[in-house]
């Protein structure tokens, strides 16, 4: 099967390199020779040991009969879209790396695969090299998935990891985590939540069956995490990350959020740090499953990609289903109606004045005269109001696993 690959940068050089390099080991194992025909970009690169295989003419892998798979990875919604789509309908299996297209554009490429009976696979969206989808939609098929938790992000881990293990603040953090080349010039799509955010829909569309928008999730970045929340979770038995989760609550409907979320010490969530990603999954027939490692990188992505390569391949004339269907309305929940545990730091509060506001609180002596407030399970919008007159200075939810 031949293969072509739209966008050369880090991910798609490293697809380059994987099918070059184990091509023969790849046959020996499924039976199935991948076979470069063409790599898309509008740079040059002089010297490139694929270079005889470059051009800037989509025309050229559309047209090319011969290109069975198309990988893409361009990244961004266009002209990523567009390409993906044509090729779709020329009868071309697709393979993406691109979080933001799966996320923002999942379902209509899934049902314009199915029209044409190629195949839109996209396992490397979500956590690189670490299998996630391919258990989640096979492994997984017979649960009733009912949450889904993770840390989707490596660089907001790397950040929060150098918070709490070496008391090193946000911008330091982040300036280290730049150098390393964890951290974009512009970190803001991971620092605000956005890069998770894509994640969780991307698994939500997949666990519950309907299609996520990213628009729709309440999500909060770590840029507003200090030094002093860190400690401040630590006295209280727990630590801070950066959370995506997606449940189904007793009444049907969905609650997605994205948030710096503090977790117990003995939860498996806390102990994942620096750079590596984890992925739990609630099924009501398995209990809880921790998919873990290092949630992005040249090979380990590419890993991915080639993965779903071989899979195109082998499934040539027969269609992987994901049950993944367009959006409902009503689907997701309020986030005020949202059953929630928050925690809270006061500073100056009467402790008696707090647990009348709040029945069931939990209240802790921190640092400086601080309140350390855990309230008990209620609806988002009522904790946060009855909060909002004691003036908190952080309010963070708090993770039940």
């Amino acid at each position: 099967m031949k293969v072509a690959i739209m966008g050369y940068g880090v991910v798609g050089s490293g697809v380059a390199e994987v099918i070059g390099k184990n091509a023969e080991v790849i046959a020996k194992k499924t039976g199935i020779l991948p076979e470069l025909s063409h790599i898309l970009d509008i740079r040059d690169f002089p010297g490139d040991p694929f270079a005889s295989f470059l051009t800037k003419e989509f025309a050229d892998i559309l047209e090319d009969d011969e290109t069975g798979i198309v990988v893409e990875t361009m990244g961004g919604l266009e002209p990523a879209f567009t390409f993906v789509s044509a090729c779709l309908e020329r009868g071309k299996h697709v393979v993406t790396s691109n979080k933001e297209l799966v996320a923002k554009k999942g379902d209509v490429l899934l049902a314009l695969a199915e029209k044409h009976n190629v195949n839109f696979l996209f396992e490397a969206s979500v956590g690189g090299g670490i299998p996630i989808i391919r258990p989640l939609i096979r492994c997984l098929a017979g649960n009733r998935i009912q949450e889904i938790a993770g840390i989707l992000n490596g660089t907001t881990n790397f950040i929060l990891t150098k918070m709490i293990m070496e008391d090193m603040d946000f911008a330091d953090a982040l300036a280290l985590a730049q150098k390393k080349g964890y951290a974009e010039k512009d970190p803001t799509a991971d620092v605000a939540g956005i890069d998770a955010c894509r994640k969780i829909c991307i698994l939500a569309s997949l666990a519950f069956g309907t299609h996520i928008y990213p628009d729709g999730v309440p999500t909060k970045g770590i840029t507003d995490v200090t030094l002093d929340d860190v400690k401040a979770a630590a006295a209280a038995g727990y630590v801070i990350k950066l959370i995506a989760s997606a449940k189904q609550l007793e009444n049907g409907r969905l609650a997605l959020r994205v948030s710096p979320t503090l977790v117990k010490k003995e939860s498996m969530l806390a102990g994942v740090n620096g750079v590596f990603n984890a992925c739990l999954v609630r099924g009501d027939a398995v209990g809880d499953v921790l998919l873990y490692g290092q949630g992005a990188g040249k090979l380990a992505t590419a890993s991915a990609v080639v993965g779903d390569v071989i899979d195109c391949a082998a499934h040539d004339s027969a269609r992987i289903r994901f049950g993944w269907s367009k959006a409902e309305d009503g689907v997701l929940e309020a986030p005020g109606a949202v059953p929630t545990v928050l925690f809270a730091r006061l500073k100056n509060a009467d402790k008696a004045a707090v647990a009348a506001a709040l029945p069931g609180a939990s209240c802790l002596d921190g640092e400086n005269g601080e309140t350390l407030v855990i309230t008990a399970q209620a609806p988002a919008g009522a904790l946060e109001e009855a909060l909002a007159e004691f003036h908190p200075v952080t309010v963070l939810p708090v993770a039940a696993y």
